[in-house]
């Protein structure tokens, strides 16, 4: 997966090299292009730790539900609607999880 997470001011840093690059463009525009290139790894760097976060958090959030899966299964009568709630807000951070990871 590749992709970019450029932060506001990277975003507008890009958009003044641009604009100077095609104002230039007939010119030498190296070091633009090398200021460029430098803005591009930095935010494909930010974006691959992010999704790396992401997934962890759903791994995460798959193990909770398991538990409270198994939690529920195990319950006494007393506690089975603890449990079954438990068993819900797993799902639920399990599916927010997943929302954010896409």
């Amino acid at each position: 997966m590749s992709g970019h997470t450029y932060t506001t001011s990277e975003k507008a840093r890009r958009t003044r090299l641009l604009a100077k690059g095609a104002k230039g463009a007939y010119g030498d525009t190296t070091a633009i292009e090398r200021e460029l290139d430098r803005l591009e790894r930095t935010a494909a760097d930010r974006y691959e730790r992010e999704q790396r976060a992401l997934a962890r958090q759903v791994d995460q959030a798959k193990d909770e539900l398991a538990a409270a899966k198994a939690a529920e299964r195990a319950a006494d009568r007393s506690e089975r609607q603890r449990a079954k709630q438990a068993r819900k807000d797993a799902e639920q951070r399990l599916r927010r999880a997943e929302r954010a990871y896409r």
